[in-house]
């Protein structure tokens, strides 16, 4: 994250772009943390931008009530409330009792984010079968907190699994 034209963004996507003897231009998506606006823009290589610091808490997902969701913090026991909106990245793999870092900038809370890798029990599974390979070897599994993701054919019903936060794959049993 960095600071450009006094807002606080984060990059979704880059391309260097390189033609003939014209400088190199780099093409980048950003995202506006604050209101998650996405645009476009363009930098000349060597362009330099403010770092900001963000700050991260520990806290645990305590329940959710209507459409916000409530966090305790993890050095001062408060309680805090957190809308919908906000945690839409995480919510796929949130649970009651799961370990969260709250993220601010100046005071001002930004984000929520998951650790790496989460321990998720698969509620429901369609059996593999040997010899079943024409799907690439995997199958759509059903989580405890309702996320839908491919896991390996050995996987049934019943397994706790890892699965990797960032992209939402399987990383292996737990």
């Amino acid at each position: 994250m960095f600071e450009h034209d006094g807002q606080l963004v984060s990059i979704v996507s880059v391309e260097h772009i390189k033609m003939a003897r014209q400088p190199a231009v780099i093409k980048a998506k950003l995202r506006n943390v604050l209101t998650g606006s996405i645009f476009e823009q363009s930098f000349k290589t060597g362009e330099k931008f403010r770092l900001v610091r963000i700050d991260s808490n520990e806290a645990t997902y305590s329940y959710h009530d209507g459409s916000h969701y409530y966090f305790m913090d993890a050095q001062t026991y408060d309680q805090v409330p957190i809308d919908e909106d906000m945690l839409e990245g995480v919510l796929p793999l949130l649970k009651e009792g799961s370990t969260v870092f709250l993220q601010r900038y100046q005071d001002r809370l930004i984000g929520v984010e998951l650790p790496i890798n989460v321990d998720l029990k698969v509620v429901s599974t369609d059996p593999g079968f040997k010899g079943d390979t024409v799907s690439g070897g995997t199958k759509p599994a059903h989580l405890e907190t309702g996320a839908t993701i491919q896991v390996p054919l050995f996987i049934q019903s019943g397994d706790v699994i890892r699965v990797d936060t960032r992209d939402q794959t399987y990383v292996e049993r737990a």
